[in-house]
């Protein structure tokens, strides 16, 4: 049985498949203007909540990419602070051996004594080093000056800095620690080969002239020296790990940021051919409703 095909009809389906092509003209040119294909979540439902998951996967690591950042940077410094200090130390066992060995007159020795006297004084400074206004040999109260004298340490041998770890997270339930102790790197209160106290011992015995005191101090300092260089080598294979965590990051990085553009950024050249096509469909419907829909009731009166 035929269907009777009313004008209100056609009408009605034009006008719908009208609305329809502009409807996707409207679409493709804000996706055009914004250079994006997700403009609101009725767009794709099931894209906006990958892309919603990439967008957190890049601000985590945005973080830990900070956090390594930051990381090198207190590495770097405590590398450079821990390289100064073996100069002083190298430097404090050439003095040894020259105020030990006997051929220096009285006033050779005083000025052995004297430089021994500067190079405890600049070890005391590289042992306060700060890094953004932290001091970096002083564990989790690195807000506070560990090698200052006061009335109840009068002497840089009895400092006991704090030795509880620094923690960085640098990935995804990975925690690192980027600190030293100075107790560690110069000597903790009490130990014989605490940096600050061979200084002391050998300016007692350099002052005193006993050679034989000046002489024992020598294997202080190179106990102190083996110690130092395996700090050292502890802070640079820490950098060697947090530098292979911030390449891993960086590609990480690039991968999701690669993912997210294949979820939300529209291919404007494929959008510009498709409203380029739209158009010309559009127009054509309009130009063949205008010839179809033209006749009236009263052409058929005349």
């Amino acid at each position: 049985m035929a269907i009777r095909v009313t004008s209100g009809m056609m009408s009605t389906q034009m006008l719908s498949n009208l609305n329809r092509n502009l409807n996707r003209m409207d679409t493709m040119s804000n996706q055009i203007s914004t250079g994006r294909k997700i403009n609101k979540p009725s767009d794709d439902p099931v894209g906006v909540t990958y892309a919603l998951r990439y967008r957190a996967e890049l601000a985590a690591n945005e973080q830990y990419q900070s956090n390594t950042d930051a990381a090198v940077s207190w590495l770097d410094a405590t590398d450079s602070n821990m390289q100064q200090a073996l100069d002083v130390v190298k430097r404090l066992k050439e003095l040894a051996v020259q105020g030990s060995n006997g051929t220096l007159p009285d006033n050779g020795i005083e000025a052995v004594n004297l430089e021994v006297e500067e190079l405890k004084k600049h070890l005391a400074e590289i042992g306060n080093s700060q890094i953004r206004g932290k001091y970096i040999f002083n564990g989790q109260t690195y807000d506070k000056q560990p090698y200052e004298l006061s009335s109840g340490v009068t002497e840089y041998y009895d400092v006991e800095t704090d030795n509880q770890a620094v923690m960085y997270s640098i990935s995804e339930q990975v925690s690192f620690q980027i600190n030293t102790s100075g107790s560690d790197f110069f000597g903790g209160k009490g130990e014989a080969d605490n940096i600050f106290k061979v200084i002391d011992n050998l300016s007692t015995a350099l002052a005193s002239g006993d050679q034989a005191a000046a002489q024992q101090e020598l294997q202080n300092i190179e106990s102190r020296s083996v110690k130092m260089q395996s700090s050292l080598s502890e802070v640079g294979a820490r950098s060697n790990r947090v530098q292979l965590v911030q390449n891993r990051l960086s590609d990480e990085s690039l991968n999701f940021t690669t993912l997210q553009s294949k979820i939300e950024d529209a291919d404007v050249a494929s959008l510009m051919i498709q409203a380029s096509s739209a158009q010309t469909i559009y127009e054509a419907a309009l130009k063949s409703s205008a010839q179809i829909m033209q006749p009236t009731l009263m052409d058929f009166m005349r």
